[in-house]
């Protein structure tokens, strides 16, 4: 699913119109982009967590000619799903 489609879907479910669900939901995405920037994490209970998780320095190879390079430690974003939402996806794999 991309976000044209949630939009659609979302849009149908709650019968508001797509311009209004655009909106609401770019809020929603820039909000939580915003925290985990910022060093905070964006909890939603059943759902998940986003929160920013900082790896270090490293070194790695160059696939083009194998040398060794040094990859800077750098912060990224993470997802961890909640319990419901882990329990569903694997409840689906059974089907």
């Amino acid at each position: 699913m991309n976000k044209e489609e949630l939009i659609h879907k979302v849009a149908k479910k709650t019968k508001m119109p797509k311009t209004t669900t655009t909106v609401i939901l770019t809020i929603i995405m820039d909000q939580i982009e915003q925290a985990v920037a910022s060093g905070k994490r964006a909890t939603f209970v059943g759902f998940g967590t986003f929160f920013p998780r900082k790896r270090p320095a490293r070194n790695g190879r160059n696939p083009l000619n194998g040398k060794t390079i040094k990859i800077p430690a750098k912060t990224v974003p993470v997802f961890s799903p909640g319990k419901k939402f882990r329990e569903l996806v694997n409840t689906e794999k059974k089907k």
